[in-house]
C-alpha cells in the first residue's frame, strides 16, 4: 500500500522535475534514497536509563527499532572511552521513509514554536539535506508526560540528485516547508 507522499512523488513531482531540468527519461529524475534519524545521548555515560528512553522514543517516532551507536575513540575531556554507548540511529527506506517524511512535513514541523520554515542552505553539495530538531516533542506519538528529558535529533535526507538545486526542487515539490 503506497503512502500519500509516494503517490504525489510518482504523479506530480517526477513530471515537474522532468519538465524543469529537461530529463528525457523518468529514471533520470532524482528520488529520495533514505532518511537517517540520529539522536546523541551524552548523559548515557552516567545514566543507562537515558539511552533506553531515547531508544524507545526513537522507535515510536520512526516505527523501526534503532541501533545503539558506540564511541569510536576515547576522549578524556568528555570522560568517554572507546566502545561506550553514545546514542542511537535508525535508517528508514521504502514505505516507512515516505510515511515518516509525510508526518515530518505536515504534522511535526508545523508544531515547532515560531516556525517559519526550514533553511534551504542545509544541503551538502551532493544533493543531501540535513535538518536538526531541538526537541522530540513535536512528533504526535510522543506523550509529553512520559518524557524524562527533552532531546534533539538530526534528520538526514539522502537523495540521488547530482546537485543541490535538483535536491532542493525535489524536496520543495514534495512539500518541505523551506523559508523564502
Amino acid at each position: 500500500m503506497a503512502s500519500r507522499l509516494q503517490d504525489k512523488y510518482i504523479n506530480e513531482v517526477v513530471p515537474a522535475l522532468m519538465e524543469k531540468f529537461g530529463y528525457s527519461n523518468v529514471m533520470q529524475a532524482p528520488k529520495i534514497e533514505k532518511v537517517v534519524l540520529n539522536m546523541g545521548v551524552g548523559e548515557a555515560r552516567e545514566n543507562a536509563k537515558a539511552l533506553e528512553s531515547a531508544v524507545n522514543e526513537m522507535s515510536v517516532i520512526s516505527g523501526q527499532k534503532p541501533v545503539v551507536t558506540k564511541a569510536k575513540k576515547s576522549v578524556s575531556n568528555f570522560k568517554l572511552r572507546e566502545g561506550m554507548s553514545v546514542g542511537c540511529k535508525v535508517t528508514l527506506r521504502g514505505i516507512k521513509m515516505f510515511y515518516f517524511l509525510d508526518k515530518l512535513m505536515n504534522v511535526a514541523l508545523p508544531r515547532v514554536r515560531d516556525f517559519r520554515g526550514v533553511t534551504p542552505k542545509s544541503f551538502d553539495g551532493r544533493g543531501n539535506f540535513a535538518l536538526g530538531i531541538k526537541e522530540q516533542l513535536i512528533f504526535p506519538e510522543i506523550d509529553y508526560d512520559k518524557v524524562d528529558k527533552i532531546r534533539g535529533m538530526d534528520i538526514i535526507i539522502t537523495t540521488t540528485a547530482k546537485t543541490d538545486e535538483e535536491a532542493r526542487e525535489l524536496l520543495k515539490l514534495m512539500g518541505m516547508p523551506f523559508t523564502k
